[in-house]
This record gives C-alpha cells, sequence and structure tokens, in this order.
C-alpha cells in the first residue's frame, strides 16, 4: 500500500480544516499534567492540532483553553491575569470566561456594550486520570472514554511525560500496528540479549490483527506457545501491558506524548489517591535537543536506563518529520499498518459525510471500557515475551 502524495497528505495533516484535522477534532486530548498550573502559574501555553491556545485556571477553580492572540490587538493570552470570572489580557484588560465569552471592555465607555460583540475562540477542558484534557471538535462534545489503565479504582496511576517528539503523529501510531520490530529493534545487551540481525523474531511464530469497536488489537503467536495482545485504542492511543501511550498532534511534524501507568493494589482492593497524580518528566532522547537526524544523536544505547522509547523515537524521527510513504517498500510484516491506515481513511470519510467516526462514546455513564489490561498484566508477570520488553514497549 504505497501512498501518493495526497494520500500521505490526507493521512498526516492535522489543522483546522484539514480532513484529518476534523476527524483527531471528534476526540479529547490531554494537553499537560493537573500540576502544570498552579496558584503562582495559573497560565500554560499550548500548541495541539496545528492551533495556538493558552490553558488557564481561573480564581474561581475553573479551567479554560482560550485562543493564544487576544482578538482585540493580537496580545499573547499567556500573561493575562486571572480572576474569579476568567482572564483578562494584560494589554487592555479584556476579559474572557472559559468558554470564550466577553465579559468587559474596561477601555470602553461605562454604558457600551461593544463587549456582547466580541468572543474568542475556546473549548472545553476536562480534568480526569490526572490530565487536563481538550475537545476542539464540534458540540456536543463527546463523554471521555473511561479506558480501564484510567477508571480503575483498584491500584494507583502515575504519568510519564516523554521529551516532544519532532515527527507527525502518525509515525508512532503506525510503529503500534507493527510487532516486528519489537523483536528486532528493541535489543538491549543490558538485558542479557545477544544482538544481531534477526533479533528474537525467530521466537514469534505468527502476527495477527483484527478490528475492535475502539481501534485495531495486534496479536502476537509465540513458538513456545504463548500470546500477547496490544490494543491501538483509536485514533491516536496504544494500551502496551499497564500503560496507555497517548500520542497528541502537536501540528503536523511535532508530537506530544505521555503515559498514563496504572499499578494494580496486591489484593484488587479500592485505592485513594489524589487527582494529581505522580508525574515524572523524562529527558531529552537525543543531544544536543533541539536539534534535528542527522545534525543530533539519539542515547540509542542507554546503559543507565532501558528504555524502548529511545529506541523508538530514534526510527521515528529518523524517516523525517513527515515520513515519505510514497518510497516506501511494504512487506507481508507490514500488514497491521496497512489495516490502520485504512481505519483510519475510512473514518476520515466518515466524518467527510457528516457521521461519527469510530470509537466516540457519547453516554457520559458508560461503563468501565475493558482494554484486556488484566490478561496483560498476567502474562507481565509471568511471561517470557512480556519480561523481554513488550510491557515497556510496543
Amino acid at each position: 500500500m504505497v501512498l501518493r502524495q495526497e494520500e500521505n497528505e490526507l493521512l498526516t495533516q492535522v489543522g483546522p480544516g484539514t480532513p484529518g484535522g476534523e476527524l483527531l477534532r471528534r476526540y479529547w486530548h490531554p494537553v499537560a499534567p493537573l500540576q502544570e498550573l498552579s496558584e503562582d502559574q495559573p497560565t500554560r501555553f499550548v500548541r495541539i492540532l496545528g492551533e495556538d491556545l493558552v490553558l488557564f485556571r481561573d480564581k474561581s477553580g475553573n479551567a479554560g483553553l482560550i485562543q493564544d492572540h487576544c482578538v482585540h490587538r493580537g496580545a499573547s493570552l499567556l500573561y493575562g491575569r486571572v480572576e474569579e470570572r476568567g482572564i483578562a489580557c494584560a494589554y487592555h484588560g479584556w476579559l474572557y470566561d472559559t468558554r470564550g465569552n466577553c465579559l468587559e471592555t474596561p477601555a470602553e465607555p461605562a454604558d457600551s456594550k461593544f463587549y456582547l460583540t466580541v468572543k474568542a475562540r475556546a473549548y472545553p477542558v476536562q480534568r480526569f486520570a490526572g490530565l487536563y484534557w481538550a475537545y476542539l471538535g464540534p458540540d456536543p462534545a463527546p463523554a471521555l472514554p473511561r479506558y480501564d489503565v484510567w477508571a480503575r479504582t483498584d491500584g494507583r496511576r502515575r504519568i510519564i511525560v516523554h521529551p516532544q517528539l519532532d515527527c507527525n503523529w502518525l509515525q508512532p501510531m503506525e510503529n503500534s500496528a507493527d510487532p516486528a520490530h519489537l523483536q528486532i529493534l528493541h535489543q538491549h545487551p543490558e538485558r542479557g540479549d545477544q544482538v544481531s540481525t534477526r533479533g528474537r523474531i525467530d521466537t514469534v511464530q505468527v502476527f495477527d490483527f483484527y478490528e475492535t469497536p475502539f481501534g485495531l488489537m495486534k496479536r502476537r503467536f509465540y513458538v513456545d506457545g504463548s500470546t500477547e495482545e496490544h490494543p491501538i485504542l483509536f485514533p491516536n492511543i496504544l494500551r502496551t501491558g499497564d500503560t496507555t501511550q497517548i500520542r497528541v498532534p502537536i501540528d503536523d511534524t511535532h508530537t506530544y506524548v505521555v503515559f498514563v501507568r496504572f499499578q494494580p493494589s496486591a489484593d484488587g482492593s479500592a485505592v485513594e489517591q489524589s487527582t494529581e497524580l505522580p508525574v515524572e518528566y523524562r529527558e531529552p532522547y537525543k543531544v544536543p535537543a533541539d536539534a534535528l537526524h542527522p545534525t543530533t544523536r539519539f542515547r540509542f544505547w542507554d546503559s543507565n536506563q532501558i528504555d524502548n522509547q529511545i529506541q523508538d523515537y530514534m526510527a521515528w524521527e529518523t524517516q523525517g518529520a513527515l515520513s515519505d510513504r510514497t518510497a516506501e517498500h511494504l512487506a507481508t510484516s507490514d500488514r497491521g499498518i496497512v489495516a490502520f491506515r485504512e481505519i483510519l481513511r475510512r473514518e476520515i470519510e466518515r466524518v467527510q459525510r457528516g457521521e461519527e467516526p469510530k470509537a466516540v462514546v457519547r453516554d457520559p455513564d458508560h461503563s468501565i471500557i475493558d482494554t484486556g489490561l488484566d490478561a496483560s498484566l498476567s502474562r507481565h508477570m509471568r511471561g517470557p515475551a512480556e519480561r523481554a520488553g513488550a510491557a515497556v514497549g510496543d
């Protein structure tokens, strides 16, 4: 399935008005851990789906996501003053609530109703699983899906924020549908692997994929009789082992990567945990951190940190900021990538027809969505395949 240039653009562009961007705007996306807003620092710049925005928390505790540039004269609301009713531009004091309504224009006459004609672009925000989530699509907003890793109460969660990924979001998502790379890319001498061309690929008997109501299931059958499954939760999440890997498009050539990891309680009992979860921020995976291949070097073998993400980042970024899929040569082991592309294109076309895309949840009181977490946790405890890297890789 070699793509034409226009097909590659269809699947990879995320900005407002693009077919792919309109699909992605039908889902909630995490934009920051809860700790990143505080009384001392109540605003944070956010770039998501090609839009420059400011996340803020007013003095009433309401969270909002509003366009960066004030609609008056364009000054950044990142420097706005938060008040009880919203955020006021530092330049001329125009005050906006979390819905983007202008509430006050201080320099206008006292009896002026001009503020009623003004509205800033703003989006709804929810707090869930230790993160602020934003929805940039049309009303009515769907429910946030209560996947088991995020919603179960019989364990503790923590958040891992990875370095900015300097490439398009589809590259890590196609990697999620690529089971063959695990046994070859993720070889670690520190783990006892005898690094070779074939790696551990001969431990795998066959790869398999099947579509689910919430995405695409990737499955490996091993020669020792064991199996493992990693669900891709459409459109931009991989659940592997105890973790959801969430890949949020910043724009066409950058991606925000955040993990939510779940540790079950030993006896299955409920655990009380603060809404602000522990957060780990990973150091850059390349030096210099702000450079691109080939002027940067990835810490490919890191003896201090056996982390498959470093190797993944190398593979994703060195394809280029936007992979040229017109020049690739797909093989039989790439059929999961083909399947994911077909689902993505189908769902883009559904949105273009005005239909609801895959995995959108409307019932706010829906039950916890089972992604097979218990089976993955069980394999992680006993299975050689998971111990060899699948639980921390993909």
